[in-house]
């Protein structure tokens, strides 16, 4: 089973201590949830200044970083339309990442309006795409799309913090895809209380998932967590077939 950490998204120190923000940050929480048993990586680059980043310069470096800490550990960056400059305006620093520091992929929100536009750009660059269903909307998006079957996976991010309502959206995704016959991996994860649960159903169903600070700050009893490490080796114990789940699951 697939198990990607997902170690900082737009997350700050302010939240929680322990959020790497640095390249350097990130390269050590890397080693650290691989040395836990982490295969994959999902990680937004920042600035000098700690804000998210897509500028070449700061992708190239923190990638760069990264595999000099963990070598061959596939590592993805986000697309978001809220990251500087925003909108239309941040794909013109996709379109000039070049060399070897390219991600290995990296994940696009279908509810975004410039979504089709940013996977036309990642597949001209050799770059995995990991399509990002938030809603039965987004999966029907997709499934009209000419490049739905050249995505690497899907990023089920079932996003509202009611478990059984993100339990509902993600069957719902999943019917839009299967009709489709969008066949593509899934890798499923929650946010804020559904994320405990996704994990589990992940499990169940059979699925790749995803933890890590990104998701949440908070371990599966509830308490906060200190470190990527400590939230992936959590999950990680449950993953096992025959696991007991966490009690507040």
């Amino acid at each position: 089973m697939l198990f990607q950490a997902c170690l900082n998204g737009g997350r700050s120190k302010a939240e929680a201590p322990g959020v790497p923000v640095t390249h350097q940050e990130l390269a050590a929480d890397a080693a650290a949830v691989r040395q836990v048993g982490a295969a994959e990586l999902h990680v937004h680059p920042r600035n000098g200044a700690g804000a998210e980043s897509l500028d070449p310069a700061d992708v190239a470096a923190c990638l760069g970083a990264i595999r000099a800490a963990v070598p061959g550990m596939p590592v993805g960056v986000g697309t978001g339309a809220w990251i500087a400059p925003g909108g239309r305006p941040r794909l013109d620093l996709i379109r000039r990442w070049t060399g070897t520091n390219l991600p290995d992929y990296a994940s696009v929100n279908l509810n975004e309006v410039d979504a089709p536009e940013t996977m036309e750009i990642l597949l001209s660059l050799g770059i995995g795409i990991e399509a990002g269903i938030w809603t039965a909307q987004d999966a029907a998006r997709l499934a009209d799309l000419p490049f739905k079957h050249q995505c690497l996976r899907i990023l089920l991010e079932m996003t509202s913090d009611d478990p059984a309502e993100a339990t509902r959206e993600y069957h719902a995704a999943r019917a839009i895809l299967s009709d489709a016959d969008i066949m593509t991996p899934i890798l499923l994860h929650g946010e804020g209380g559904s994320v405990w649960p996704m994990v589990a159903l992940a499990r169940a169903d059979g699925h790749a998932t995803r933890i890590g600070f990104e998701d949440t700050l908070t371990l599966p009893d509830g308490g906060p967590a200190t470190s990527n490490a400590e939230i992936v080796a959590a999950a990680l114990r449950f993953l096992e077939p025959g696991a007991p789940l966490p009690t507040r699951i």
